[in-house]
Protein backbone atom coordinates (compact mmCIF):
# COMPACT_ATOMS: atom_id res chain seq x y z
CA UNK A 1 0.00 0.00 0.00
CA UNK A 2 2.76 2.70 0.97
CA UNK A 3 4.56 1.75 -2.30
CA UNK A 4 1.36 2.13 -4.40
CA UNK A 5 0.84 5.66 -2.43
CA UNK A 6 4.77 6.36 -3.49
CA UNK A 7 3.71 5.71 -6.91
CA UNK A 8 0.29 8.02 -6.90
CA UNK A 9 1.61 11.09 -4.78
CA UNK A 10 5.00 10.75 -7.69
CA UNK A 11 2.55 10.73 -10.81
CA UNK A 12 0.24 13.54 -9.57
CA UNK A 13 3.74 15.67 -8.58
CA UNK A 14 4.97 14.96 -12.05
CA UNK A 15 1.38 15.71 -13.68
CA UNK A 16 0.95 18.91 -12.02
CA UNK A 17 4.46 19.97 -13.19
CA UNK A 18 3.73 18.65 -16.51
CA UNK A 19 0.70 20.68 -16.56
CA UNK A 20 2.09 24.39 -14.69
CA UNK A 21 4.97 24.10 -17.52
CA UNK A 22 2.58 24.27 -20.59
CA UNK A 23 0.66 27.12 -18.91
CA UNK A 24 3.93 29.16 -18.41
CA UNK A 25 4.85 27.72 -22.45
CA UNK A 26 1.69 29.16 -23.03
CA UNK A 27 2.45 32.99 -22.70
CA UNK A 28 4.79 32.31 -25.55
CA UNK A 29 3.10 29.90 -27.63
CA UNK A 30 -0.59 30.13 -27.56
CA UNK A 31 -1.14 26.54 -28.90
CA UNK A 32 0.58 24.75 -25.35
CA UNK A 33 -2.71 26.63 -23.77
CA UNK A 34 -4.68 24.48 -25.25
CA UNK A 35 -2.41 20.84 -24.06
CA UNK A 36 -2.55 22.61 -20.45
CA UNK A 37 -5.95 23.21 -20.46
CA UNK A 38 -6.48 19.70 -22.07
CA UNK A 39 -4.54 18.36 -19.03
CA UNK A 40 -5.97 20.17 -16.10
CA UNK A 41 -9.49 18.86 -17.39
CA UNK A 42 -8.81 15.22 -17.50
CA UNK A 43 -7.17 15.38 -14.16
CA UNK A 44 -10.35 17.55 -12.62
CA UNK A 45 -12.76 15.02 -14.29
CA UNK A 46 -10.84 11.95 -12.39
CA UNK A 47 -10.51 13.27 -9.59
CA UNK A 48 -14.26 14.11 -9.06
CA UNK A 49 -15.70 10.88 -10.60
CA UNK A 50 -13.75 9.05 -7.68
CA UNK A 51 -14.85 11.42 -5.51
CA UNK A 52 -18.57 10.52 -7.22
CA UNK A 53 -17.71 7.03 -6.70
CA UNK A 54 -17.19 7.93 -2.49
CA UNK A 55 -20.19 10.03 -2.47
CA UNK A 56 -22.37 7.96 -4.58
CA UNK A 57 -22.01 5.09 -1.79
CA UNK A 58 -21.75 7.30 1.05
CA UNK A 59 -25.64 9.15 -0.02
CA UNK A 60 -26.84 5.60 -1.23
CA UNK A 61 -26.22 4.33 2.45
CA UNK A 62 -28.08 7.81 3.86
CA UNK A 63 -30.93 7.42 1.36
CA UNK A 64 -29.89 10.04 -0.49
CA UNK A 65 -28.56 8.89 -3.96
CA UNK A 66 -30.93 11.27 -5.36
CA UNK A 67 -29.22 13.68 -4.92
CA UNK A 68 -25.53 12.14 -6.00
CA UNK A 69 -24.98 13.24 -9.65
CA UNK A 70 -25.95 16.97 -8.32
CA UNK A 71 -23.17 16.95 -5.75
CA UNK A 72 -20.66 15.79 -7.86
CA UNK A 73 -21.26 18.05 -10.91
CA UNK A 74 -21.19 21.20 -8.22
CA UNK A 75 -17.66 19.76 -6.86
CA UNK A 76 -16.63 19.67 -10.77
CA UNK A 77 -17.89 23.05 -11.72
CA UNK A 78 -15.93 24.56 -8.87
CA UNK A 79 -12.77 22.49 -9.22
CA UNK A 80 -12.85 23.06 -13.35
CA UNK A 81 -13.33 27.02 -12.47
CA UNK A 82 -9.86 26.72 -10.63
CA UNK A 83 -7.89 24.46 -13.09
CA UNK A 84 -9.01 25.78 -16.18
CA UNK A 85 -10.15 29.05 -15.48
CA UNK A 86 -13.49 28.33 -17.51
CA UNK A 87 -17.30 29.15 -15.55
CA UNK A 88 -20.64 29.14 -17.32
CA UNK A 89 -22.89 31.77 -15.79
CA UNK A 90 -26.65 30.48 -15.51
CA UNK A 91 -29.30 32.80 -16.33
CA UNK A 92 -32.10 31.34 -14.44
CA UNK A 93 -33.98 34.68 -12.57
CA UNK A 94 -37.58 32.42 -11.63
CA UNK A 95 -35.06 29.44 -10.42
CA UNK A 96 -36.86 27.34 -12.67
CA UNK A 97 -33.82 24.30 -12.11
CA UNK A 98 -34.47 24.61 -8.23
CA UNK A 99 -38.55 24.88 -8.54
CA UNK A 100 -39.49 22.55 -11.70
CA UNK A 101 -39.74 18.78 -10.37
CA UNK A 102 -39.53 16.31 -11.77
CA UNK A 103 -38.84 17.52 -15.54
CA UNK A 104 -37.17 16.58 -18.29
CA UNK A 105 -34.20 19.14 -19.09
CA UNK A 106 -32.67 19.17 -22.38
CA UNK A 107 -29.54 21.13 -23.82
CA UNK A 108 -27.92 21.49 -27.19
CA UNK A 109 -24.61 19.41 -26.77
CA UNK A 110 -21.12 21.14 -28.18
CA UNK A 111 -17.75 19.52 -27.23
CA UNK A 112 -16.83 17.57 -24.09
CA UNK A 113 -16.90 20.22 -22.32
CA UNK A 114 -20.31 20.07 -21.78
CA UNK A 115 -19.92 18.19 -18.73
CA UNK A 116 -19.14 21.17 -17.07
CA UNK A 117 -21.75 22.93 -18.33
CA UNK A 118 -23.74 20.24 -16.42
CA UNK A 119 -21.87 20.83 -13.42
CA UNK A 120 -23.13 24.86 -13.34
CA UNK A 121 -27.09 23.43 -14.37
CA UNK A 122 -27.85 20.42 -12.84
CA UNK A 123 -30.55 20.28 -10.40
CA UNK A 124 -31.28 18.12 -7.56
CA UNK A 125 -33.10 15.40 -7.62
CA UNK A 126 -31.76 14.43 -11.30
CA UNK A 127 -29.79 11.88 -13.44
CA UNK A 128 -28.68 11.83 -16.74
CA UNK A 129 -28.78 9.26 -19.50
CA UNK A 130 -25.98 8.08 -21.33
CA UNK A 131 -24.61 5.46 -23.93
CA UNK A 132 -23.97 2.39 -22.34
CA UNK A 133 -20.46 1.71 -23.14
CA UNK A 134 -19.46 4.55 -20.98
CA UNK A 135 -20.41 2.28 -18.45
CA UNK A 136 -17.00 0.43 -18.95
CA UNK A 137 -15.37 3.52 -18.49
CA UNK A 138 -12.78 3.33 -15.62
CA UNK A 139 -14.02 5.92 -12.29
CA UNK A 140 -15.96 8.21 -14.88
CA UNK A 141 -18.38 4.64 -15.38
CA UNK A 142 -17.99 3.65 -11.68
CA UNK A 143 -19.50 6.86 -10.91
CA UNK A 144 -22.26 7.24 -13.29
CA UNK A 145 -23.28 3.78 -12.62
CA UNK A 146 -23.30 3.86 -8.98
CA UNK A 147 -25.40 7.06 -8.85
CA UNK A 148 -28.13 5.96 -10.87
CA UNK A 149 -27.17 7.10 -14.45
CA UNK A 150 -29.68 5.30 -17.05
CA UNK A 151 -27.71 3.74 -19.87
CA UNK A 152 -29.22 3.55 -23.47
CA UNK A 153 -27.60 0.52 -25.42
CA UNK A 154 -28.43 2.24 -29.11
CA UNK A 155 -27.62 -1.20 -30.71
CA UNK A 156 -30.07 -3.04 -28.73
CA UNK A 157 -33.69 -1.42 -28.87
CA UNK A 158 -35.32 -3.88 -26.39
CA UNK A 159 -32.73 -3.01 -24.10
CA UNK A 160 -33.17 1.09 -24.72
CA UNK A 161 -37.12 0.93 -24.85
CA UNK A 162 -36.16 -0.90 -21.23
CA UNK A 163 -34.17 1.69 -19.93
CA UNK A 164 -36.43 4.83 -21.38
CA UNK A 165 -39.50 2.89 -19.64
CA UNK A 166 -37.49 2.70 -16.24
CA UNK A 167 -36.33 6.14 -16.81
CA UNK A 168 -40.48 6.96 -16.77
CA UNK A 169 -41.28 4.80 -13.93
CA UNK A 170 -38.35 7.16 -12.00
CA UNK A 171 -39.44 10.22 -12.47
CA UNK A 172 -43.50 9.17 -11.81
CA UNK A 173 -42.54 7.39 -8.90
CA UNK A 174 -39.46 8.72 -7.04
CA UNK A 175 -39.78 12.52 -8.76
CA UNK A 176 -36.76 12.51 -10.12
CA UNK A 177 -35.72 14.49 -12.87
CA UNK A 178 -33.80 13.61 -16.31
CA UNK A 179 -31.04 15.84 -18.31
CA UNK A 180 -30.67 14.48 -21.88
CA UNK A 181 -29.11 15.79 -25.30
CA UNK A 182 -31.36 15.32 -28.10
CA UNK A 183 -28.92 15.85 -30.77
CA UNK A 184 -27.69 12.75 -29.56
CA UNK A 185 -24.13 13.86 -29.84
CA UNK A 186 -21.67 16.64 -30.03
CA UNK A 187 -21.94 19.46 -33.12
CA UNK A 188 -18.47 21.17 -32.52
CA UNK A 189 -19.92 23.62 -34.38
CA UNK A 190 -17.78 26.95 -34.76
CA UNK A 191 -20.89 28.82 -35.39
CA UNK A 192 -24.08 28.52 -33.77
CA UNK A 193 -26.43 25.60 -35.20
CA UNK A 194 -28.10 22.89 -33.74
CA UNK A 195 -28.12 19.09 -34.94
CA UNK A 196 -31.33 17.46 -35.81
CA UNK A 197 -32.94 16.38 -33.02
CA UNK A 198 -34.16 12.66 -31.67
CA UNK A 199 -37.21 12.48 -30.18
CA UNK A 200 -36.92 10.74 -27.02
CA UNK A 201 -36.51 13.54 -24.81
CA UNK A 202 -39.83 14.06 -25.97
CA UNK A 203 -41.39 10.66 -25.77
CA UNK A 204 -40.22 10.44 -22.30
CA UNK A 205 -41.81 13.59 -21.40
CA UNK A 206 -44.86 12.96 -22.78
CA UNK A 207 -45.13 9.47 -21.55
CA UNK A 208 -44.40 11.00 -18.13
CA UNK A 209 -46.46 13.73 -18.06
CA UNK A 210 -43.89 16.27 -16.94
CA UNK A 211 -42.80 19.54 -18.94
CA UNK A 212 -40.01 19.98 -20.78
CA UNK A 213 -37.52 22.46 -19.77
CA UNK A 214 -34.85 23.80 -22.16
CA UNK A 215 -31.41 25.25 -21.61
CA UNK A 216 -29.89 26.85 -24.18
CA UNK A 217 -25.60 27.50 -23.93
CA UNK A 218 -24.23 29.73 -26.32
CA UNK A 219 -21.40 28.88 -29.20
CA UNK A 220 -18.19 28.81 -27.13
CA UNK A 221 -15.77 28.10 -30.22
CA UNK A 222 -14.08 30.66 -29.14
CA UNK A 223 -13.40 28.89 -25.60
CA UNK A 224 -12.75 25.43 -27.25
CA UNK A 225 -12.43 24.53 -30.70
CA UNK A 226 -10.26 21.21 -31.00
CA UNK A 227 -9.93 21.51 -34.71
CA UNK A 228 -7.86 25.03 -34.23
CA UNK A 229 -6.75 24.10 -30.39
CA UNK A 230 -8.11 26.60 -29.02
CA UNK A 231 -8.40 26.34 -25.54
CA UNK A 232 -8.73 29.50 -23.47
CA UNK A 233 -10.39 30.42 -20.05
CA UNK A 234 -13.36 32.68 -20.12
CA UNK A 235 -17.49 33.27 -19.39
CA UNK A 236 -19.84 31.35 -21.49
CA UNK A 237 -23.62 32.12 -20.90
CA UNK A 238 -26.53 29.79 -20.06
CA UNK A 239 -30.03 30.33 -20.45
CA UNK A 240 -32.49 28.05 -18.40
CA UNK A 241 -35.93 28.62 -20.74
CA UNK A 242 -39.79 28.25 -19.01
CA UNK A 243 -41.04 24.99 -19.04
CA UNK A 244 -42.78 23.18 -21.75
CA UNK A 245 -46.23 21.65 -20.20
CA UNK A 246 -46.84 18.04 -21.74
CA UNK A 247 -49.39 16.70 -19.13
CA UNK A 248 -52.50 16.73 -22.24
CA UNK A 249 -50.24 15.86 -25.04
CA UNK A 250 -49.99 12.37 -26.76
CA UNK A 251 -47.56 10.30 -29.00
CA UNK A 252 -48.78 12.22 -31.94
CA UNK A 253 -47.98 15.14 -30.80
CA UNK A 254 -44.26 14.10 -30.36
CA UNK A 255 -43.02 15.49 -33.79
CA UNK A 256 -44.73 18.62 -33.43
CA UNK A 257 -43.02 19.47 -29.89
CA UNK A 258 -39.59 18.45 -31.08
CA UNK A 259 -39.81 20.52 -34.02
CA UNK A 260 -41.30 23.67 -32.04
CA UNK A 261 -38.93 23.03 -29.39
CA UNK A 262 -35.64 22.79 -31.10
CA UNK A 263 -36.70 25.89 -33.10
CA UNK A 264 -37.13 27.86 -30.07
CA UNK A 265 -33.84 26.69 -28.90
CA UNK A 266 -32.11 27.68 -31.99
CA UNK A 267 -33.01 31.25 -32.12
CA UNK A 268 -32.42 31.51 -27.96
CA UNK A 269 -28.78 30.08 -28.91
CA UNK A 270 -27.89 32.68 -31.96
CA UNK A 271 -29.61 35.72 -29.63
CA UNK A 272 -26.95 34.26 -26.57
CA UNK A 273 -23.82 34.00 -29.12
CA UNK A 274 -24.66 37.41 -29.87
CA UNK A 275 -24.75 38.80 -26.66
CA UNK A 276 -21.62 36.58 -25.75
CA UNK A 277 -20.01 37.99 -28.78
CA UNK A 278 -20.91 41.39 -28.72
CA UNK A 279 -21.50 41.14 -32.80
CA UNK A 280 -24.76 40.18 -34.42
CA UNK A 281 -24.48 36.76 -35.98
CA UNK A 282 -25.78 35.65 -39.74
CA UNK A 283 -28.90 33.37 -39.28
CA UNK A 284 -28.27 30.07 -40.73
CA UNK A 285 -29.23 29.23 -44.24
CA UNK A 286 -31.17 26.79 -42.96
CA UNK A 287 -32.51 25.25 -39.18
CA UNK A 288 -32.11 21.77 -40.28
CA UNK A 289 -34.95 19.76 -39.89
CA UNK A 290 -35.98 16.96 -36.93
CA UNK A 291 -37.44 14.73 -38.94
CA UNK A 292 -36.75 10.90 -39.02
CA UNK A 293 -37.84 7.63 -37.05
CA UNK A 294 -39.74 8.67 -34.04
CA UNK A 295 -39.13 6.12 -31.51
CA UNK A 296 -38.68 6.36 -27.34
CA UNK A 297 -35.25 5.10 -27.48
CA UNK A 298 -33.47 8.45 -29.02
CA UNK A 299 -31.70 10.19 -27.03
Amino acid sequence: MALLLDYLVKFLLGYTALTLSFYMASLVVPKAGFVARSLAAYISLIACALYGVLASILLTLVGKRQIAQWAVARAFHFTMRYTTGIEFVVDDPENILGSTRPAVFIGNHQTELDVLMLGAVFPKYCSVTAKAQLKRVPFLGWFMSLSGTIFIDRKNSQGARSAMDGAANEIKTSRQSVYMFPEGTRSYAKEPMLLPFKKGAFHLAVQSGVPIVPIVVANYSHILYVKSLVFNSGKIPVKVLAPIPTANLTPADVDELTRETRELMLSELINLTEKARGQPIAVPATNGSSKGKSTAIDN
